[in-house]
């Protein structure tokens, strides 16, 4: 890929490979070796501000030697405010968000990286760096680790079918870089498809069903006992029709099914509650009041973020407001008998991305060596399993579908929030979005 004579180069590659790393290198090399153009400009770009500082900015800032640096002087030559670099022979590095690709606009650009291409949209690049690379006949390096079949992968087909020279196409998994016991690690941590496209660079068609793991013959194939001991976990999704709630064990797996993982606890949905119409939180509540208010174990509490967005608490206050009223005199008293637990809300400060939350269910449904990490009572949890069998992407797109059925993706949107809170599966590129 360095030394490929290609105006424009496509890497599709695996996570933690060393594609950044070598964009970094490659750029500040440019600049620093390029005397035949007296303003030289590099941009480096990623999908966001926060990406874009943490990423690429320190790192390209400690590879540029100071006698390279225009007049020598560091503090004079490098803008942190602006992330941009002046060296001596009249180049500039340009570091910067793909959400604000205007910065490009108006100046000729010879070199452009972007990284995490996948998540940048395709008219940043197009329509504002694209034009910018016309004046000198300048370069661009498209980088990044599939995700589905966007534009990156449009890119990546036209490299690849190209015969003119103009383009050239670059991949190699993360097994060339990485120790293969994190490799392994992985393996055992994300589900199949997830593991294919993270760590091996695999462009997977994202249309169709989003929580393919899920096998009704495996996943909800034997009911599941309630365990007054251990903790209930409550995830909520907030609507008024339906109003719904998945109610959550980890428990140790005795049954018979060979693809279950015995080693740790199996992630057990026992029950579930859904009231089709006209509900609001404190009916949901109620709901599950009577059926667990005698309840032994810990009473812990996921969801939805935002709760109230849609209003489903009226005017009695916040959903988790009235989440924390009906249950704190239930679940978070002392109580009269010993060995009675306590109460707990878990929220984090905003919803994960989608995708994210998505990835979480996989990876507990079906990991990528095989194992099975979450059961669903077949009786007991009959609209989740409809969610999993007929929640899809629409057509075209790596977006869940919202629209077709007004019954679908509040079961399986309200367990996420507590997978995704226990069992992430992030890698660089959402860090930042789960700091808000």
């Amino acid at each position: 890929m360095w030394s490929s004579p290609a105006r424009f180069k496509v890497a599709a590659c695996g996570r933690r490979s060393g594609k950044t790393e070598l964009s970094k290198r490659f750029a500040v090399i440019s600049a620093i070796a390029r005397h035949d153009v007296p303003d030289y400009r590099v941009i480096l770009g990623s999908p966001t501000w926060q990406q874009t500082k943490r990423v690429f900015w320190k790192d390209v800032v400690a590879l540029c030697p100071t006698w390279a640096l225009k007049g020598q002087d560091r503090r004079r030559a490098i803008s942190d405010g602006e992330m941009t670099i002046d060296f001596a022979n009249g180049a500039q590095i340009i570091c910067m968000s793909m959400q604000n690709p205007e910065r490009s606009e108006g100046i000729a650009v010879d070199l452009a990286i972007i990284d995490e291409s996948a998540d940048v949209k395709e008219e940043a690049f197009t329509e504002h760096i694209r034009p910018g690379l016309s004046e000198r006949g300048g370069q661009a390096w498209l980088v990044g680790t599939p995700d589905g079949r966007n534009w990156f992968w449009q890119m990546a087909m036209k490299a690849q079918e190209d015969d003119s020279g103009l383009w050239s196409f670059h991949t190699w998994p993360s097994s060339t870089v990485l120790d293969p016991a994190e490799i392994e690690i992985a393996r055992a941590e994300l589900d199949q498809r997830t593991f294919e496209q993270e760590y091996s660079a695999s462009f997977l068609d994202s249309t169709g069903r989003v929580y393919y793991g899920f096998q009704r013959e495996t996943h909800a194939a034997e009911r599941l006992e309630y365990d007054p001991e251990l903790p209930l976990i409550l995830c909520f999704d907030f609507n008024v029709a339906p109003g719904v709630c998945v109610v959550v064990q980890e428990q140790r797996y005795r049954g018979t099914n060979p693809s279950v993982d015995v080693t740790k606890p199996v992630t057990c949905v026992v029950d579930e509650v859904w009231i089709p119409t006209d509900s609001n939180t404190g009916r949901v509540c109620a709901e599950i009041i009577e059926r667990y208010g005698a309840h032994h174990g810990d009473v812990l509490c996921y969801g939805d973020a935002s709760g109230g967005a849609r209003h489903t608490s009226q005017v009695h206050g916040s959903d988790w407001t009235i989440i924390e009223k009906s249950f704190r005199p239930i679940f978070g008293q002392p109580r009269t008998r010993p060995g009675r637990g306590d109460f707990e809300t878990r929220i984090k400060n905003c919803n994960p991305r989608e995708r994210v939350r998505v990835n979480a269910v996989n990876s507990r449904l079906l990991s990528a060596d095989g194992k099975i990490h979450l059961l669903v009572d077949p009786i007991r949890c009959s609209h989740l399993v409809m969610d999993f069998e007929g929640v899809t992407y629409r057509a075209g797109t790596s977006e869940i579908d919202k629209k077709s059925s007004s019954l679908l993706t509040h079961q399986t949107d309200a367990l996420g929030y507590h997978l995704d809170y226990e069992y992430p599966v992030y890698d660089n590129r959402f860090i930042i979005e789960q700091i808000c």
